[in-house]
Parts: structure tokens; sequence; C-alpha cells
């Protein structure tokens, strides 16, 4: 069980995240909507650690992950791995050193430098990358890659680090729809498939009513809604997302499959 207890991030005055509160339970899929600018991006990156925490906690299990230091708070960066908007990978390495590098925490530090991967991390990354049809494309430099294939490879690399969660921001908002189709099926098959829980920022209502199976609403840094998507009528939308809302329901997106396509049955970008 993930808890967030009071969770306050403050930039100065500004309270990114104010006073948030909510448990999550193992094996969900939860979208964290709101317009641009309500605290989505901080909120997961403050569970991850990667923004300073000014109050409140952040509880996994038995851990106080807000009093995490060192070699520990590096660990839970590893079980909790993050999925960036602009993926995050380093373009002149090729696929596979990139995916290999969900395993530095595993390793000393000298092995990463050397490029001298264990056999078996090796052998994990490129299993990961066949689970969604990128294996071919392992000693491709990675600024060569279709923004799909890049999100693709950056899904792989959060899935070798073993994480019990997987927060995903804004992991489709520069793909187009075929593209946002696949990564948003991945992230879908790794939920239902690994019970890995999912907390994805998205700003489309279509997708997140498709994919999720709970939807935390936040305006201002504030949680105001947190339901089921049955439950966020238009009203309630237009309220989240005020002038953007016709934007963000009003948009066209594919659904997910209605049966979770196994592991490795990923469309190719």
């Amino acid at each position: 069980m993930l808890v967030v207890d009071g969770l306050t991030c403050r930039f100065g005055t500004k309270a990114a995240v104010d006073n948030a509160s909510f448990s999550i339970a193992p094996g969900s899929f939860v979208g964290v909507i709101g317009r641009s600018g309500a605290g989505k991006s901080t909120l997961l990156r403050s569970i991850n650690r990667l923004s300073p925490v000014t109050s409140g906690r952040v509880l996994f299990k038995d851990l106080d992950v807000t009093a995490l230091r060192g070699r520990e708070l590096r660990q839970w960066r590893a079980r909790s791995a993050m999925i960036f908007q602009q993926f995050n990978l380093v373009g002149r390495l090729d696929v596979l050193t990139n995916v290999l590098m969900g395993r530095l925490a595993e390793i000393p530090s000298w092995r990463s430098l050397a490029q001298l991967w264990p056999a078996e991390d090796v052998a994990m990354a490129l299993s990961a990358l066949e689970q969604f049809d990128m294996a071919a494309l392992a000693a491709q430099r990675a600024d060569q890659l279709s923004g799909g294939q890049q999100q693709r490879v950056a899904i792989a690399r959060a899935l070798v680090q073993n994480p019990e969660i997987i927060l995903a921001d804004e992991p489709i908002a520069s793909l187009d729809p075929r593209n946002t189709k696949i990564v948003m099926d991945a992230l879908l098959r790794i939920n239902k498939h690994f019970g890995i829980t999912v907390i994805c920022n998205l700003h489309s209502l279509d997708l997140a009513r498709s994919y999720c199976d709970r939807l935390i609403g936040m305006a201002t840094g504030r949680v105001v809604f947190d339901d089921v998507p049955a439950a966020l009528t238009a009203q309630i939308a237009r309220e989240l997302y005020d002038l953007e809302a016709d934007e963000v329901m009003g948009a066209a997106h594919p659904a997910p499959a209605a049966t979770v396509p196994a592991l490795g049955e990923a469309a190719v970008a």
C-alpha cells in the first residue's frame, strides 16, 4: 500500500502540491488528471523524491519514504520507477545500454563506467526490449528512434528496475495517436501481467477513463477528486479543467484493446 499523507511541496511561497492525502492499493492503475500547472508532475516527483517534500509523508508498506537518504533513497527510486514525458534517454548511447541503466542501483559504479554489465542484467534488458518488440534495435543509437520507440525503451528501462510502482509523468504528451495507444497499451500490460502499480499523469480525460481504474483530480496543488472514472461527470471535469475543458474532453483517442495482449505483442512504430 502506498500512502500519501498531508504531502506538501513548496517552491518559495507557491505550494505546487498542497496537503495531498490518499492511499493506493497494490496493482492499481491510477490516473492523475488536472489542467497544466495543477501539480501533477510535482506530485509524482515528490513520491519518487526527485522533488523536495516540504511537509507530510510518503509511506510504502513499512517504509517512510520521506526519511530516506543515501543508498536507501537510491533503492527506493529503483522500486518506484519514473517514466518521463521527454524519455530521458542518452541519445548517443545504444538502446541496450539505455535500458541497462535501469540496473545502476544494483551494481557497483565501476561496472557501469567500464560498460561491464553482468550477463544476467544484459539478458534481463534484452528480454524487456523483446517484450516491447524493440530487441532488434538494441544496437541502434537512441537518438535515431522515433518518439514512440524511445518511450518504449524508457518503459523497458523502468521494467528492469524490478519496480513495485511505475510513476509515468505525461508519458504520451509528445506522441501521435498511434504511438499513444502503443505506449498506453504497454503500461496496461505491465500493470495486468506483472501486477505493478501504475500511477500515470494524463491530460486527456478520454485516455484516463479508458485505461485507469481510478482517477485523482488535482487543482492548484490540491486533490479535489478521487474516485472511479464513472464518477467523473462532465460538470466535475469542467470544474477541474476550467478553460481547458473543451480541449481535454473533445479529443478522440483510440481505446485500449478489449483484452490485454500478451507481452511481446506490441505493434512496431
